[in-house]
Order: structure tokens, then sequence, then C-alpha cells
């Protein structure tokens, strides 16, 4: 029952959807002199705002009453099959790709999207003809997850409502931390009251002492082992421009220039281990590699010797969990360097 007064736009509920798309997308969305945009505003009657920032990846909010908000929805779903015909009349491609698109929801509400053993996220796809996915993991320094949509525009336009429908049912629980996507330039490491550049090999002081450190700084991520595609490090803020930052109480493992914090978090040890034949590569020509990670980091790092018969060695790092964080980082980097054969880091 409220399903149809959903899609007889009778359910006049503002809500708000949030869509994560590359640069590419918006660019298509915007279009000439913000045309596009401008014209989906005006036709919709909804409120289409475009995040800022010189990202890989930005946000696109529509906001407005349940009917509005499909009407944006079906132009942009139409502008994307478009342009999917566009490039297709210029490549060789038989089939035609289906459109795609991301939308960024509170992972409180995923449960109820997926349903019972997946039961809704079925009845979703099956009714609709529409691919869902629900993303497992949550984005970074965020609590939302990406659910992707993917189809003909129409099938795409009867799959939001029905995800407006269950958003409207199960309201999200808890405070939510919105993702908000990093700069393409280079990340800011917050250290030891310290903020760092990464500059090739090198991590450089960062001139501006009072870069805003993201929320989620103070919450120990577990450390990601090699081989998984999140490059979450572990702890370490990459920091991104946040004009509604507040110094969170939380934040005791990071000395700031915050009031009644302690200065010097007390030291802890991380344990990690890593394979035997890439070892070499954090360590490094007689050890520099090492010695710069220790230096960077201000961390005491032991590496253990090889054991008989081990593919692994064990690596303590001891320090404020503000230097481990880094040393783990730059680890990390050295790592990921080697692996995708990046080399520079």
């Amino acid at each position: 029952e409220m399903e149809s007064k959903v899609s007889e736009g009778g359910l006049n509920v503002t809500l708000t959807i949030r869509l994560l798309m590359h640069g590419k997308e918006v660019g298509s969305i915007i279009g000439k002199k913000g045309e596009t945009v401008k014209k989906m505003r005006e036709e919709s009657g909804a409120r289409i705002n475009i995040s800022e920032g010189n990202c890989p990846e930005r946000i696109v909010t529509i906001t407005g009453p349940t009917d509005a908000i499909f009407k944006a929805f079906a132009m942009i779903a139409y502008k994307f099959e478009e342009d999917i015909t566009n490039s297709m009349s210029n490549s060789t491609a038989t089939s035609k790709p289906p459109v795609t698109l991301r939308l960024v929801v509170p992972a409180s509400q995923c449960g109820s999207l997926i349903g019972k053993g997946g039961s809704k996220i079925k009845e979703i796809r099956e009714s609709t003809g529409a691919q869902v996915q629900v993303a497992g993991d949550m984005l970074p320094n965020s609590t939302e997850r990406a659910v992707t949509i993917s189809g003909t525009p129409d099938a795409i336009i009867q799959c939001v409502k029905q995800i407006c429908v269950v958003m409207l049912e199960s309201p999200p629980k808890g405070a939510t931390i919105p993702y908000r996507p990093k700069p393409a330039s280079t990340p800011v490491i917050f250290a030891g009251g310290q903020a760092y550049t990464i500059q090739g090999q090198y991590a450089i002081p960062h001139p501006d002492q009072l870069t805003k450190l993201h929320q989620l700084a103070m919450q120990q991520t577990p450390f990601t082992p090699l081989g998984q595609t999140t490059p979450a490090f572990p702890g370490v803020s990459l920091v991104t421009e946040s004009r509604d930052w507040k110094c969170p109480s939380a934040l005791t493992m990071f000395p700031c220039i915050c009031p009644g914090l302690d200065a010097s978090p007390p030291a802890s040890t991380h344990e990690l281990t890593i394979p035997n034949d890439l070892i070499g590569c954090i360590i490094g020509r007689q050890g520099t590699k090492i010695n710069e990670i220790r230096q960077m980091s201000g961390a005491q790092i032991k590496i253990a010797n090889a054991t008989e018969g081990s593919s692994e060695r064990q690596i303590t790092i001891t320090g404020t969990p503000a230097n481990i964080s880094l040393a783990q980082y730059l680890i990390n980097a050295r790592l990921t360097s080697e692996v995708t054969g990046m080399g520079a880091l």
C-alpha cells in the first residue's frame, strides 16, 4: 500500500538521496555552463547539489518530495543512457552496457534493504529487472555503504522507487557519518601533533599546522593485510578539509591543540607479520628504508630474525598510537608500491 502511494507521488515526503559519481559523470550532469543541471532542477523540482572539491569522486545530493526525486533520477538515468549511446557510435562494441548509478546509503538502513536472507533485495531485482548490489564494506571514514544499481533507465527508476520506500519505512538508526570523497591531491597525515604530506619518499611537515583532522582519526582500524583492496591505513587520518569540523572529545590519541587533553599519549606496541619475500623492500639497501620509516614516524621498529621453516617475519612497532599509525602507513605504502610496481614510494 505504501508503495502505491509513493509511486503515485501521493506520499509527499521530503527525502534526500546521495549519489556517488566519477568526475566524467558529474561533468555530464552539469553540462555546458551548468545548463543540464539547471534544466534538471527546473523540470524535476528537486534540489540537486554537487559536492565541491578536486576529487576523482563527487557526491550528488538530490532532495525534495518523492515525486520530484523520481523525476530527477529519471533525467539522470536517461542522460547517462544518452552518453552510452553517443560513446558507442564511435566504438566497435556491439552490446550496449547498462546504465549504472551508485547510491550512498547509511549502513544502518542496508539490513532492511537486503532483507532477511536477502529476500528484499531479491524481490527488488525480480520486480524491477535492475541489478542491485550492496557493498559489504563501509565507504572510508564514514558509516555509509555504496549501493550499485544497473540496468535500463526504466528499471533503474523503478528500483530507486522501491529503495526509497524501504528507506522511508526504516529510517537510519543512530548518527550517520557521511562519506566525503578524498581530494586527488597528496594525502595529509597527522601524527604526533604535527601534520605531514607525503612527497616522493619523505613525509614533509605540512605548512598548515591547523590542518583539520577528520573525526575518525582516533578510531584504530585494524591493520589491512596485504592483498586486500581497501586502502585503509590504520588510525592514520588522510585529512580532508571539512568546514564543520569540531575537535572530538575522544581525540586523546593525537596530541592536538585541544583543551584538557593529555599531551603525550602512552606508548604502546603493535605487531605485524610480513612475508619474507617482501621484507627486503621495507628494510631497503643497508637498512636505508627502515631507517627512513623510523625517522619519519618517530616509532621504534624491530624486525625479528628469520626463523627456520617460517615464510614470515615479525615486525614490532613501539611508540604513541600516532607514531605507530604513521609507521604502519609508511610500511603499507612501501608494500603497496612493491606489489603494484609503483616503486617510488
